[in-house]
């Protein structure tokens, strides 16, 4: 474990998206299939699925033909772990809609540090490294604490690190609904007016919890430094008919700086410290210790570039619990697999939405209810 450690914290140190493809590949390929190994080891379900896949991972020569768990499998409960129940320091539980169990995975010291690390990487490389003060658009009970931590806080926490200090804005009434707590917001505003800050918040909650209610009272932050990253939630503003440019447009207004300071990005707590936020372009980027894989969702081949499929993370980070190669419930367009116009290398693509009745289901020789480590 310490020699795996050692070359995950390597390819963390890596420049995030300067590799070629090729380069790239290389990499991820070898240390993906160790980290593959140590999971088989440390839990029998797990290596009898992989053991079922028709290639041998270890003769395979790219990342794609690795086997790939789907993340539907992450919602087991209790979740699946490749450490010892003493060792796991918290549970992280996806958001979830009211038809679906939420995914669970544990964290160790070890993923719990690269979790944040690998965050503040990627965002480093669009929002730059210095710490600001920090708008969470969230209430302040989401703080992460005790031994779980749902999908906000462990979003919100991930950019503490950028943070000087944190103000929450949002409350809940008496009964029990999310409202602003607008006299709070403006104070930060005025003390802040002329410094560069950070606003976080879920997508849907920014929409309905600060814009409307900022439009309502005719109010602007006049925040011109602000810079706006938000995720998750777009599901949830279908019925409201609001596309990103919409979006966009209304949030600067009333935050008070340009539409292109506001940064969308996916994440998803199954593939812990892997976020893909929005480049100038609207394109989104796999890091250096990561990859994305689009597949077909007939063949589950890779597609050609400009096609649509089912997205596949990939990620060199989790060591806690089987998370390196998950295929997701989502949808994207592969935009280009080199080349983009703001400069990053490697493959960039658009999410499409959800894979539609997307419960994917199957991995019957993962045995979930034994004891975590074998």
């Amino acid at each position: 474990m310490p020699q795996l450690d050692d070359k995950i914290d390597r390819m963390l140190a890596m420049p995030v998206y300067a590799q070629t493809p090729e380069v790239r590949e290389t990499g991820l390929l070898e240390l993906l299939k160790e980290g593959l190994e140590y999971a088989c080891v440390r839990h029998s379900g797990y290596r009898s699925y992989v053991e079922h896949w028709p290639e041998n991972y270890q003769g395979a020569g790219r990342v794609c033909d690795l086997p790939y768990l789907p993340v539907s499998m992450l919602k087991a409960n209790p979740p699946i772990s490749l450490v010892g129940a003493d060792e796991v320091r918290r549970t992280v539980t996806s958001s979830a809609t009211t038809s679906q169990l939420p995914s669970r995975i544990v964290l160790d010291a070890p993923t719990s540090r690269r979790m944040t690390k690998g965050t503040v990487i990627i965002a480093r490389d669009f929002i730059g490294a210095s710490r600001r003060p920090y708008l969470v658009i969230d209430t302040p009970d989401l703080k992460a604490s005790g031994e779980s931590m749902g999908a906000r806080a462990a979003a919100i926490q991930g950019l503490q690190p950028f943070a000087t200090e944190t103000t929450y804005c949002l409350c809940c009434d008496e009964h029990g609904e999310l409202a602003l707590e607008l006299e709070r917001l403006m104070e930060f505003a005025h003390r802040n007016k002329d410094t560069e800050i950070l606003i976080y918040g879920f997508t849907y909650i920014l929409w309905n919890h600060l814009v409307k209610p900022m439009q309502a009272v005719g109010c602007s932050l006049n925040l011109k430094n602000a810079r706006i990253m938000h995720s998750g939630g777009w599901k949830r503003l279908q019925d409201q008919a609001v596309e990103k440019g919409l979006f966009n447009e209304q949030l600067a207004a009333v935050v008070g700086c340009d539409a292109g300071q506001i940064i969308d990005f996916y994440g998803m707590v199954e593939s812990v410290g892997v976020i893909f936020p929005d480049c100038q372009f609207g394109n989104k980027h796999a890091p250096a210790f990561g990859e994305v894989i689009v597949r077909d969702p007939l063949t589950l081949e890779p597609v050609a570039a400009g096609e649509h499929g089912i997205v596949q993370v990939c990620s060199v980070l989790p060591t806690s619990f089987p998370g390196n190669m998950l295929l997701t419930e989502d949808m994207a367009q592969v935009v280009a697999y080199d080349g983009c116009a703001c400069g990053r290398r490697g493959i960039s693509f658009r999410f499409a939405g959800r894979v539609p009745r997307s419960e994917i289901r199957g991995c019957g020789n993962i045995e979930v209810k034994r004891s975590a480590v074998n």
